[in-house]
């Protein structure tokens, strides 16, 4: 039997010139479905289904097109045999700017995926998955390699002038209530509060989101800092939704909501607060987004580290 012998195929991206000259910045693919273990430094490895972008930029102005298949197989081999820690990220992006050198001086890869932590309730023994969309970004221009990680973290906002509000309504109905009385036994106050008129006006409060990207130094060789930074966000906000809840956890949840009223701006200051104390973050870019159960409209607060040439207080990214 004959051994098959594959057909000289046409090339066209290599044999045909640019329809108009012009370098690009970026060029490569987006949604590249795979699975990769991903070590981050606190929980160890962890299998990520995450959508890649893996894209070279194109120096040479008269060059059809890049190598995508390249890019695709370095990555199905990387997803094969690797573990994505920073180290590896940065041998990756060299790697995979070596199979462009003739065309491209620049890399950059990004991955995004949900990192579900089991969270413990906050007074009961149970405990339940939470998710956590993920992505991490590497860029390598010359030999410079830099990474960033982002994470978004839901948690609870209650409004300081609507409790404030609901206080003053409070209290007038406990005015009209006891109108005819010149003294009230504390038996009789504390009945009054357990019942419905206890809670004829309550501050509204709702889901809100706090969007964090870091920039890292390169003291996290060994793996992500991405449970660290949910940690850090969630220990300063104090109000982070929940899983498996039972009584004793609701109730401990109205107390945590009531003790840490914030408005948006309250919650994007604490975030930005604690992202300072953290000496291997080089820079920041924090949106703080409360999604309103009184308006139709949602209040948004952003802030950045302010370093030179650092991130901008752009409104997305």
């Amino acid at each position: 039997m004959n051994a098959y012998t594959k057909p000289e195929m046409p090339d066209v991206a290599a044999t045909q010139t640019a329809q108009q000259n012009g370098t690009l910045d970026w060029v490569g693919m987006s949604k590249i479905a795979l699975p990769v273990v991903v070590k981050d430094n606190q929980h160890g490895n962890y299998d990520a289904k995450a959508f890649v972008e893996s894209y070279v930029n194109l120096v040479s102005p008269d060059v059809k097109g890049i190598h995508m298949s390249r890019l695709y197989l370095l990555l199905a081999d990387f997803s094969r045999n690797g573990v994505l820690t920073i180290a590896s990220l940065a041998s990756f992006l060299k790697e995979k700017l070596a199979s462009h050198d003739d065309i491209s001086n620049s890399t950059c890869m990004q991955l995004e995926f949900d990192y579900f932590i089991n969270q413990p309730a906050l007074k009961s023994e149970y405990s339940g998955w939470k998710d956590y969309p993920v992505t991490i970004k590497g860029v390598l221009k010359g030999d410079k390699v830099e990474t960033e990680i982002s994470v978004k973290i839901p948690y609870s906002s209650t409004c300081p002038c609507s409790a404030a509000l609901a206080r003053q309504i409070l209290q007038q109905a406990f005015s009209d209530d006891f109108a005819d009385k010149s003294a009230i036994d504390k038996e009789t106050i504390e009945k009054w509060l357990q019942s419905e008129r206890g809670s004829v006006a309550t501050p509204h409060s709702q889901r809100s989101y706090a969007d964090v990207v870091v920039k890292l130094d390169d003291s996290y060789e060994d793996g992500f800092p991405i449970s660290d930074l949910i940690q850090v966000i969630e220990s300063t906000l104090k109000t982070a939704v929940q899983t498996a809840v039972k009584r004793e956890d609701e109730q401990e949840f109205a107390r945590l909501n009531g003790s840490n009223q914030m408005f948006c701006e309250d919650a994007a200051r604490r975030v930005k607060n604690i992202l300072n104390l953290q000496p291997n973050f080089v820079d920041f870019w924090v949106r703080i987004e409360h999604i309103e159960s009184l308006h139709a409209h949602d209040a948004v607060a952003m802030c950045t580290k302010g370093v030179a040439n650092g991130y901008l207080p752009i409104l997305h990214r």
